[in-house]
C-alpha cells in the first residue's frame, strides 16, 4: 500500500504533468517547482483539484539565492515559497517559483486564489523586492515608505544606508546618509581551566 507522501506525489504528477519542473522528496516533505508562467494555473488546480484539495496558505516568503550553496548557485536569484495545507487529505506541500528576471523580480500574485497570501506578499516585497502582479494593495509593511532598499536582500549592507536622528534645531527627525563605519566584529572566546568541569583535589 503507497504511503501519504506517495499517493500525494502520484496525484501531483498526475494533475499537473508538465508544468512540474521538479517534485522533490526530503525530510518526509515534497517541494514541487513550477515556473512563474503556470504559477497561477497550478495554484488553481492545487486548490481545486479534488485529488489535491490545498485549502489553506499556510505561510509566503521571498527567498534570495545569491549566496545559497558558498556562492555556488546558478539560477535565479529570487523565489516565493508557499506552504500548503490540505485539510480535506490532511497533507502538506511547498510550493517554489522563481522569478524570471532578477534585477526586477516579478511573480504573479495568490490572493485571489487564497486571500491569506495578501499581508505574506507584501511582507515579501517589502524585505526582498519581489513584486507580485495582481496584489490589491503592495506596499510596504515592516520598514518605513520612505525607506530605500530592501534589507532581506543578500547584497543588503547590515547597517544599511541611511540613519534617522532627532534635530533639535529643525524640531523633527531627519533622514542622513549612515556614519557608522561597517565592520566585523569576531568573539573573543575565554577559556578557563576546569570551565564546567569537576574540580581537581
Amino acid at each position: 500500500m503507497a504511503s501519504k507522501l506517495e499517493t500525494l506525489k502520484a496525484n501531483l504528477e498526475a494533475a499537473l504533468g508538465a508544468r512540474v519542473v521538479s517534485l522533490t522528496e526530503a525530510l518526509g516533505e515534497l517541494t514541487l517547482v513550477i515556473s512563474s508562467k503556470d504559477y497561477l494555473s497550478v495554484a488553481k488546480e492545487l486548490r481545486d483539484n479534488p485529488s489535491l484539495r490545498f485549502e489553506q496558505l499556510v505561510d509566503l516568503c521571498g527567498v534570495d539565492y545569491q549566496t545559497y550553496g558558498d556562492g555556488a548557485w546558478e539560477g535565479q536569484r529570487f523565489a516565493a515559497v508557499s506552504h500548503l495545507l490540505s485539510i480535506t487529505n490532511n497533507w502538506r506541500l511547498r510550493l517554489r517559483v522563481f522569478a524570471p528576471d532578477d534585477d526586477v523580480p516579478i511573480v504573479s500574485s495568490l490572493v485571489d486564489i487564497w486571500s491569506s497570501a495578501n499581508w505574506y506578499e507584501r511582507e515579501a516585497f517589502d524585505l526582498f523586492g519581489i513584486v507580485f502582479e495582481g496584489h490589491p494593495d503592495l506596499r510596504r509593511i515592516l520598514t518605513d515608505y520612505g525607506f530605500i532598499g530592501h534589507p532581506f536582500r543578500k547584497d543588503f549592507p547590515i547597517s544599511g544606508y541611511v540613519e534617522m536622528r532627532y534635530d533639535p534645531e529643525q524640531k523633527r527627525v531627519v533622514y542622513q546618509p549612515v556614519t557608522i563605519e561597517p565592520r566585523e566584529i569576531t568573539p573573543r572566546v575565554i577559556r578557563e581551566d576546569r570551565y564546567g568541569g569537576l574540580r581537581k583535589h
